[in-house]
């Protein structure tokens, strides 16, 4: 099992500490903090899985999962911004399904911090997870020499804030990724529609949808081709995993507070001396703790090698099915627990409590994810 580097914790948690102050007003706008992204960029945060050579980190999978889940207890919304940047280098720098020059050039983007995310799902095909073709096209001008790019794009995570898209294509019938750079200035052909500012969950993601009009990109941006489920992602469910699990004992650790410092004049003490919070809060603590447990063991074994890849995918479905029902369960026991204050905006439960609904909506889930353990379990 690998070990857990206490500085990069460290680091999350001071950076949890400041975008804990914005993320109340981040909710309520549905607009991702320009503060939050400077400071991962400029704390060197964005740089966590991206490989040494090109002047990462390089951490494992257990010390990112580890750092996101401090992360998350500040923000939900910019762990989950750094969560994508996470899951494309980590998984990119074992596959390394990149041309080799792209990925040198993306990597030391990333490590001086750029914003990175694979743009995949769309609004016909869904999540590529299942695989297919997307309507998204890259289509070679007559000279050959640039590629125009026309599609739409959804849950395009962390919006005009990306540097780097890494966009799925279907060039001449086959699947491919295509790299559109964004800067200061509008990128021509790029059109952002405002899709997510009032979603249940996450609402300070700028996870909007992203439209394409004949956008000119080098051939060369053309990064790879191929079938992307080949290679099942690893770090996806591990990184928003953490995510939720973080968000679930930011819920936890506010309860516990409030209970400590309210006192009704009706019983003249706190209300953490009584029997009913304390077993509440028990509740919560025994569903988070095995969560915990069971995240970070699976992804403390996790080797990185492509020939451990299909036999893990059952452990890490369970883990991502643990923290998904344990973060929605204690949400609500947190929201029961606190009464009529967990309604308002005096506590972040209910902000916590809507975030962490967005686990089950992402892969692997429901009877898929069941379906993934039950194989693993029975040799199929």
């Amino acid at each position: 099992m690998s070990s857990i580097n206490h500085d990069m914790i460290e680091l999350a948690r001071t950076l949890a500490a400041d975008i804990a102050g914005r993320a109340t007003t981040a909710d309520r706008e549905g607009r991702l903090p320009a503060a939050d992204v400077a400071l991962l960029r400029q704390s060197g945060y964005l740089a966590l899985a991206v490989p040494r050579e090109f002047g990462g980190r390089g951490e494992s999978l257990l010390v990112c999962t580890a750092a996101q889940l401090e992360l998350a207890k500040g923000s939900a919304s910019t762990a989950l911004v750094a969560a994508m940047q996470h899951q494309v280098a980590g998984h990119q720098r074992e596959t390394r399904t990149w041309r080799p020059d792209a990925r040198e050039q993306i990597m030391c983007a990333a490590a001086a911090g750029g914003l990175l995310n694979h743009l995949g799902s769309e609004p016909r095909l869904g999540s590529p997870s299942r695989g297919g073709l997307p309507d998204t096209v890259a289509t070679p001008t007559p000279d050959g020499d640039r590629l125009l790019i026309n599609g739409r794009k959804t849950w395009a995570t962390g919006g005009r804030h990306l540097t780097h898209m890494l966009v799925r294509v279907a060039v001449r019938q086959e699947g491919g990724v295509v790299l559109v750079r964004q800067g200061d200035e509008d990128t021509p052909g790029v059109e952002w529609i405002e899709t997510w500012r009032d979603a249940l969950s996450l609402r300070a993601t700028d996870s909007h949808d992203v439209v394409f009009h004949d956008v000119a990109v080098p051939r060369e941006n053309l990064i790879e081709t191929g079938n992307p489920r080949a290679t099942p992602n690893v770090w996806f469910p591990m990184m928003l995993s953490a995510v939720y699990l973080g968000t679930a004992l930011a819920a936890r650790d506010a309860l516990v507070t409030y209970a400590l410092e309210r006192v009704p004049t009706a019983i003249g003490k706190p209300i953490a001396t009584l029997p009913k919070i304390q077993r509440q809060v028990g509740e919560i603590d025994v569903a988070l703790m095995a969560a915990r447990a069971l995240l970070f063991e699976v992804a403390g074994e996790w080797t990185g090698r492509d020939e451990d890849r299909l036999a893990m995918m059952g452990r890490i479905a369970a883990a991502k099915m643990a923290v998904s029902v344990a973060a929605n369960e204690a949400t609500e026991k947190a929201l029961a627990a606190a009464g009529g204050a967990g309604l308002t905006g005096a506590l972040p439960l209910e902000r916590c409590f809507r975030d962490v609904r967005a686990a089950g909506m992402q892969p692997p889930s429901g009877d898929t994810a069941y379906e993934m353990v039950g194989r693993a379990a029975l040799g199929v």
